[in-house]
This record gives structure tokens, sequence and C-alpha cells, in this order.
């Protein structure tokens, strides 16, 4: 394709497997794009998707999709829109052949192109024969120590086999398990002609993928601050017009809901980030050369973004079958919590053969409750109860039983709000390495082409310098302070990294980012935040985005479909700590206008 293009309008339809199913015809039909992408796949939608072909073999893709296409690939065909997604999951070719058939039913003829390569559960032993241990990131144990048996493996790739299959003529292009955002970064590689080591636009296009990959999470969805936001509409889906140079303008069609900010673009920036340093098989992007800039209502620009030589080194996503697990809820009203509490776990113990025989009980008492309540609810707790165990039965009926059998003689007020007879099965996240010289991904056409993805040029990653510790941190404050919560400051974006948590926060003024910088070190944030008191805890400095990240390494325990927390994908991590009341300079609420005459004043001392 000739680089004569000044702009590449990709608008992205779906953020998970069961997004807005109207989204795709509303970006087709709400203005002009070039390219309609479509986000379906997490590490719990590989579990999903091998469930699904364990009922049907021919099954393994995003269903939803198939819909959505019906719906626009006749408009999109006259308007020359081609559709980049990666619904294929386990089973691009499966899909792709759904598509030809769905077009032949409405009379239409398009290109059809799959990517395949990503699948690597059948060469398990042979590269762990080779010398490639497939050590747990977090851990670092094989998984030949750890002696599991799994049931998916998918290496993520990158964006040059969506590159190819454009130039090769597709109108469509199915993908399996490439990151999320090579949607974006393979029709900008394609439309610009990128070379494979234009490293600076490749990392742009990185950045404008991850921003689009959520759906309206980058238009006020999930946004801090969204009482500021028109209220009414959805958020609209959101485009990215990337340049030659890779540098981009986040926007969204007129007349949609939500917003496109500085601010709305900064949260997705930040969304399950760890390192400054954001790998992807095409490229490292620089995320601390991220400069974001208002251009005109609902345009956000991207530029400066500086990338690094792609890595060595390629990401697989493991998942194998850890058991069985059930839970109960049982609602505590009134006095004596902790001690209707305790009466239950020591009946549950007795009735069960005791707890410590499960392979995990995880037992969570949620105080709601409140003093002299005004209304019934407002005494409630809850207590939550949680086993897993490699035999269904056990957690299943059993637990089910044993619950009934302590209904009559359990604390007074005893009623369960949540239990099941049948227990269910989950996974486990194994995120692991291999050598990018292990992959060859290839194009495949429907008429029988086969062609080899380009493989960019590497280099082994030399790792991002050690995050700053607490005790390098100095913290000032100077004048009255006052106590409030830190997002009356500060707003933001949580989300899981596997096992792990990411929190970014990113504070509404320079002066402001100058305190935030100084004041939350990670002593200060394991204070805030109590769970990740005795975690491993990385803290990195984005001054660009006046922005922090911090990494709670373990919060999730083997992942979203295995952990036991109430809040399993750390949705609501961010917004827990901007509820923390912490002493901040009245100064700086003045300069925001934030009212401050019910919170707690008093002259700061120094803290160190």
């Amino acid at each position: 394709m000739t680089t004569s293009r000044q702009v590449l309008r990709i608008g992205n339809c779906s953020g998970f497997y069961g997004d807005r199913l109207s989204a795709a015809r509303e970006m087709v039909e709400g203005g002009p794009i070039d390219v309609l992408t479509g986000d379906y796949l997490a590490e719990l939608t590989m579990l999903i998707l091998w469930k699904s072909r364990q009922r049907n073999p021919d099954a393994g893709y995003a269903t939803t999709f198939l819909t959505q296409v019906e719906e626009v690939l006749g408009t999109c065909l006259d308007r020359g829109i081609r559709i980049v997604s990666n619904a294929g999951g386990l089973n691009p070719g499966g899909l792709a052949r759904e598509i030809e058939l769905l077009a032949a039913r409405l009379g239409l003829q398009p290109t059809i192109a799959h990517v395949e390569g990503d699948d690597l559960l059948d060469r398990l032993p042979s590269l762990q024969a080779a010398g490639h241990p497939l050590a747990h990131l977090g851990t670092g144990r094989t998984l030949h120590e750890a002696g599991v048996a799994p049931v998916t493996a998918n290496a993520y790739l990158g964006g040059w086999g969506i590159a190819e299959a454009l130039r090769g003529g597709a109108d469509i292009v199915v993908c399996p398990r490439v990151t999320d955002a090579s949607l974006v970064v393979g029709p900008a590689a394609w439309a610009f002609d990128w070379r494979l080591d234009d490293w600076d636009a490749l990392a742009g296009a990185v950045v404008a993928g991850h921003v689009i990959e959520c759906g309206p999470q980058a238009t006020g969805g999930n946004y801090s601050f969204f009482t500021e936001l028109p209220a009414g509409s959805r958020p609209g889906y959101p485009i990215a017009e990337i340049a030659p140079d890779g540098s981009a303008v986040i926007t969204k069609h007129p007349g949609t809901g939500g917003a496109v900010t500085v601010e709305t673009v900064t949260a997705q920036v930040l969304y399950e980030t760890a390192t400054p340093d954001y790998l992807n098989p095409d490229v490292v992007a620089r995320f601390d050369t991220i400069e974001l800039s208002q251009e005109a209502a609902d345009r956000v620009r991207i530029s400066g973004v500086r990338g690094r030589p792609a890595p060595d080194t390629a990401k697989v996503c493991v998942n194998y079958a850890g058991g069985f697990r059930n839970s109960a809820t049982f609602v505590l009203t009134g006095l004596d919590i902790e001690a209707k509490a305790d009466h239950t776990v020591r009946a549950l113990d007795d009735a069960l053969g005791g707890l410590d025989t499960f392979a995990e009980a995880d037992v969570r008492l949620l105080r709601t409750d409140v003093p002299d309540p005004s209304a019934s609810a407002a005494a409630e707790s809850r207590l939550r109860v949680t086993l897993k165990d490699p035999d269904e039965s056990r957690v299943g009926r059993r637990f089910f039983d044993a619950i009934g059998d302590i209904g009559m003689g359990g604390y007074p007020g005893m009623w369960v709000e949540r239990a099941e007879r049948r227990a269910s099965a989950f996974g486990v996240y194994w995120p692991a390495l291999i050598p990018t010289a292990e992959l060859a991904p290839e194009v495949v056409f429907a008429d029988g082409r086969r062609l080899p993805a380009p493989v960019p040029p590497v280099a082994p990653y030399p790792g991002f310098p050690a995050a700053s510790p607490a005790s390098s941190l100095g913290h000032r404050i100077v004048g009255e302070t006052v106590s409030v919560p830190l997002g009356r400051l500060v707003g933001a974006r949580s989300g899981d990294k596997g096992g792990d948590a990411n929190i970014g926060l990113w504070a509404r003024s320079d002066d402001a980012f100058a305190w935030l910088r100084d004041y939350l070190d990670v002593d200060r944030l394991r204070l805030l935040l109590v769970e990740a008191s005795d975690l491993t805890v990385d803290r990195y400095e984005l001054p660009r985005l006046r922005a922090l990240n911090f990494v709670v390494h373990g919060l999730l325990g083997d992942g979203v479909a295995a952990t036991t927390r109430p809040d399993p994908q750390a949705k609501g991590l961010g917004e827990y700590v901007r509820s923390r009341h912490v002493d901040v300079p009245r100064t700086l609420l003045a300069d925001l206008g934030t009212p401050a005459a019910t919170d707690s004043s008093r002259t700061a001392v120094p803290a160190r």
C-alpha cells in the first residue's frame, strides 16, 4: 500500500467477550473509519473458550463476533473498511470458515485470512526438552516442577501477521492470541508501509492500541471523575486516528456519549501496566515518553512516544485446570458480629471434618455494619467462605449440606445470602516466556495461500531500572494540611496483571503531582492498602502523565480465574485507595476549588 495516506482511522467496537453487541454497527454507521477492530480476549477468556471446545470441538472462538459481522459486513465491503479482530481465540481457522459461510448466505465475497502460530499446547513437551523451562514469571517455578497438565498454551503474537494479511488483500483478518495493541499496530504498519525497525512509529501505535483496546474506558467509562462528564448517553467507542509517524489522535464519533479528554486517556494509559517499558512482540514502547494534549473537544493527541527494539522473548499464557470451588455468604446482623462469624467458622469446621483438609479455605469477614443503624441493612455484615479442592463432591453438595446442618443451631438471626449445591471448575493462569525464535506465525487465506509473518529484529530486553525504594523519597508538607480523601486530588485506574494488580494514580495539576510524588511512596501505599502490607510492591513514576504506577505482586493469587478475592480483577482497587484519607496541603485544594469545610485541619509536621 502507498504511504500517501495522511491518517488511518481505526475504530474499536469491543473491549471484552460480552461487550455491547451493537457497538460494531454504531462504529460503522456513526462516521468514517478505515479499520474496524474488536478485542475479545483476556486470560480468563482463553479458559472460557477452552470449556466451549470441550462441548464442541469446532468452537473455541467468540461467537458474538459473527453476529456483529453479519450486521456490518456489506457496509464495510462497500466502503473499503477492513475488519481485524482477535475473536478467533483458540480456533481462528474455525471462525474464518464460519465467516465465509455467513458471507455466502449474504451473497458477499470478502477475502478472509486468519493468523496461526500462537498455539503451543502440543509443543510444550518438545519445548521443555529443548531447554525452555516455561518458568512462572512470578514465582520462577518451572512448569515441570508444578506437575500440572495445561489445557491451553498460547504465545502472544504481534501485528506483523495482520499487516501481511492486509497486504495480501484481506478484507477480514481473524486473529488468535495476539496482543491487544497489535490490532492497531498491524493495520498501521500496513497502511504506512513501516519498516520492521521503525521503533518510534510502532511504539506510538502500541500506545494508541492500548488506549482504544478497552472500548469506552477511553471515553469516560470507569473514570474516577465521571460526575464531571456529560450525563445521559452511554460513552461512545473510541477511534484512533494514526499518522504516518505513529502519533495519533484519540476521538469518537460525533453525538456519542462520554468525552475524550487528557484525563480519560491518561486513565486508560495507566490501565493494566507495570514498568514504563511496555513490552510488545513488535517493539518496546516507552510509556514514560508519552505526551498527551487536548487538540480540540473530544480530540486528544498522543505524541513523543519512543520505542526500543522488540524483545527476544515472547510471553506465553498457559492455563491448567485447578480443581473445583464453591462459596457461601452468611449475613450477620446486629451485635457481636465477630463472635457470630467465629461461631459459624467453628461450626463449618466441625461439620466438614476440618477446613484445613481442603486444598484452600478462604474466610473473609466483610464489615459493613454501623453503630445504632437507622435501617436493618445498615446493621449487616457478611461472612464469605470459599472452599477449593480437586474433589468436586467435597466442595459441592457436601458443603451445601453442611450449611443446612448448622442452620437451626447457628448464630442468632442466621440467614444465608448465597449457597450453591454444585461446585464450579476453575483454572489457573501460568505466565511464562519462550524465545521468539521458537515462533513461526503464518497468515492463511481462505483460498489456501499461506504467507509467513514478517519477523522483526529483536534484542535482549535489559529490564527497566529498579523502582524507587521508599527510603529514597523525601516528604515535606509545608503549611496547614487538611485530612481529605486522596481522590479529591488524584484519579485512579486499576486492573489485573495475572496474579498481580496495578494501581495507576494521576494528579490533576503540576503542583498536585509534585506533592503526590513526594508523598506517596511504597510504605504509604501499604498503609493505605493494608492487603499489600506483606506483599512486594513496585513503584514507577511517569512525570509526563503526572502519574505514579504501583504494581502489587501476588494480590490476586493465581489470577482472575482462581483468586478468592471478592474483586478478582482489582477493578475497584484504585477507587478504594482514592477513598483513603490523607493529609493534603490546603493550598492544593484551594487551587482546585475543592471544598474542605467539613474536613479536619491541622498544621503539618515533617513525616521524616
